[in-house]
């Protein structure tokens, strides 16, 4: 019992210094895509290409990997991921050689991702949603706390995106290697090996095909928060860094509170309403940022005072409504057939969440520049339906639920 408190106070460090290292790094892309090379909206589709490509390789990469345990091979995640922003942060590389880095980067918070849940999920003996609810609100109050550095950096002029040395990036890498450390004495202090049965093979068990549908849907819904709610505010809207970084801050500090209530929620209410509420935020999200988009394009509304403002409130919530991702890591575990499956499971999720999200990117960023920006939100809203759709299917395990 002992050991698993300690193993549990190591585990929320790592999500700490996790968060502080995403921060640092792929809070920046958006801007640093922009300002280091002047790319336009097609572009910056294309150029998620090398970032996502990594969530598709990594079931093959972490089956292959499968004999070293999930702890294991999150050390490996975390080298790659420091030893990627650090190349970033002290060169100024061509962007076909910027494309190889960010790659490599990418490739190890990939890797991590799935592994993170099912790590996390080994340590908890009850109240799972009381628990992965405390796991999500670290990662999101320290990310608040480094956003705020981050804003004070570049207001001030200490960080900069388009110096020979980024400071940012390299605080980045920093945190991963302190994440790899901290992995390697969790690993001494479990005694048994935290690992799944990855052998290389595809699960298609018919018990998760809600669970696969909901992860293709996210792969659609994430470009618009990391790729194009961002773009609406730097290309449209001519925001800076500080500008999405406050934002950032805004939405850490009410993903505090927000995370609680899903966690709370879950054990509350059960997963099948909370999919419901995730279903339904992504629907009213998008149709905002459609309708605004619209506006803007049009010249009926200012890309300043109270539109601009309304946007920026909108981007926030964009932000809250992503921590309903802890609902589907829930609802699959209430319906694995064979616990084993967790991790592989999680992993094919990913991969096919990666397939659709390289496709949503390219033609989100062509659907963009030809027919405008409102058009991208729109589809994303309509292709939201399928999320309630889902929720009204599903069937969970578990008292709470229908």
């Amino acid at each position: 019992m002992e050991n698993n408190k300690r193993a549990i106070y190591i585990f929320f460090t790592i999500l700490a210094f996790t968060a502080i290292g995403l921060t640092f790094s792929d809070q920046m892309f958006s801007n640093y895509f922009k300002d280091a090379y002047n790319i336009n909206a097609y572009q910056r589709g294309l150029v998620e290409f090398p970032r996502e490509l990594p969530g598709i390789l990594g079931l093959l990469i972490i089956a292959s990997l499968s004999f070293l345990g999930d702890i294991r091979i999150s050390i490996i995640a975390q080298i790659l991921s420091a030893v990627g922003i650090l190349a970033l942060g002290l060169l100024t590389p061509t962007f076909g050689g910027m494309l190889i880095f960010l790659f490599i980067n990418s490739l190890g918070m990939h890797l991590f991702f799935p592994l993170q849940d099912g790590i996390g999920m080994s340590l908890i003996t009850s109240n799972i949603g009381k628990r992965m609810g405390q796991y999500k609100a670290v990662g999101t109050a320290f990310s608040m706390i480094t956003s705020i550095i981050v804003f004070i950096g570049f207001k001030n002029g200490w960080f900069s995106l388009t110096t020979p040395i980024k400071y940012v990036f390299l605080f980045s890498s920093v945190a991963f290697i302190i994440t790899a450390l901290l992995f390697l004495k969790l690993q001494r202090i479990v005694k048994t090996p935290i690992h799944s049965d990855r052998r290389f093979k595809f699960i298609f068990r018919k018990e998760y095909k809600f669970y696969y549908i909901l992860a293709i849907m996210n792969g659609a819904q994430k470009q618009i928060l990391f790729v194009y709610a961002p773009w609406l505010l730097i290309d449209v809207l001519g925001k800076k860094v500080d500008t999405i970084v406050i934002l950032s801050i805004i939405g850490a500090f009410l993903g505090m509170f927000f995370l609680q209530a899903i966690g709370k929620g879950l054990d509350k209410y059960g997963v099948k309403k909370m999919l419901y509420a995730d279903a339904l935020s992504f629907i009213i999200v998008y149709i905002a940022y459609g309708v605004m988009a619209t506006g803007f394009v049009s010249g009926r509304f200012a890309t300043y005072g109270i539109p601009a403002l309304l946007t920026l409130g909108i981007f926030v919530l964009d932000k809250l409504s992503m921590q309903f991702a802890m609902v589907r890591t829930i609802y699959l575990r209430s319906i694995l057939v064979n616990k084993s499956e967790m991790t592989q499971t999680l992993s094919l999720g990913i991969s096919l969440d990666h397939i659709f999200t390289i496709i949503c990117a390219y033609f989100g960023g062509l659907i963009w520049v030809t027919f405008g920006p409102q058009y991208t939100f729109f589809i994303t809203a309509s292709l939201s339906i399928v999320n309630l759709v889902v929720a009204k299917l599903v069937v969970v395990n578990t008292n709470h639920d229908e």
